[in-house]
């Protein structure tokens, strides 16, 4: 690598097959959007069967592909086995985490957060596209997260909005 050239980034996205969305895309069409993409970074992607194969994913995404972060998107079913197996995903995901000192931003849909069908696929796109660009400002834009902090931003639903500070 040259003197002036600088070592590409690379945003991991891993999605799975289970999910009802195509959280993957939605993630990818954000990355697609930030500035530098393809110039100062690319998108490395790859799909599991469900939620609980994210963090091996993940993991792999960084120590195989040398990504520098990770966007890991599922969706949990409603039923309280899924509640279980969804906790013990982000278990796994935190533990890949620590393992690779590398942030690995966990993006999970209930699919009983809505019962209307149309509601739940605006809740899949603006999580994915939303953690996706909190990735990409991780890496390149960190004051963008700190101008938000304290804000009650959610990704999915409406903000919170912030508390009173007195």
């Amino acid at each position: 690598m040259g003197k002036n050239q600088t070592k590409l980034k690379r945003i991991g996205v891993v999605d799975t097959m289970f999910a009802r969305y195509d959280m993957g895309g939605a993630a990818r069409a954000e990355l697609s959007e930030c500035p530098g993409y393809n110039s100062t970074f690319r998108v490395i992607s790859a799909t599991v069967p469900g939620f609980k194969d994210l963090a091996v994913a993940a993991k792999n995404l960084i120590e195989k592909d040398k990504c520098d972060i990770v966007v890991a998107l599922g969706m949990p079913g409603s039923a309280p086995i899924d509640k279980q197996c969804a906790h013990e995903a982000s278990l796994g995901i935190m533990q890949a985490q620590l393992l690779t000192s590398t942030p690995i931003l966990e993006v999970f849909v209930h699919e009983d957060e809505s019962d209307d069908p149309a509601v739940l696929a605006s809740v899949f796109e603006n999580r994915s596209r939303s953690h996706a660009r909190n990735a990409y400002w991780m890496l390149f834009e960190p004051e963008q997260l700190a101008r938000r902090a304290g804000q009650g931003i959610r990704q999915g639903f409406g903000d919170a909005g912030p508390l009173d500070n007195h």
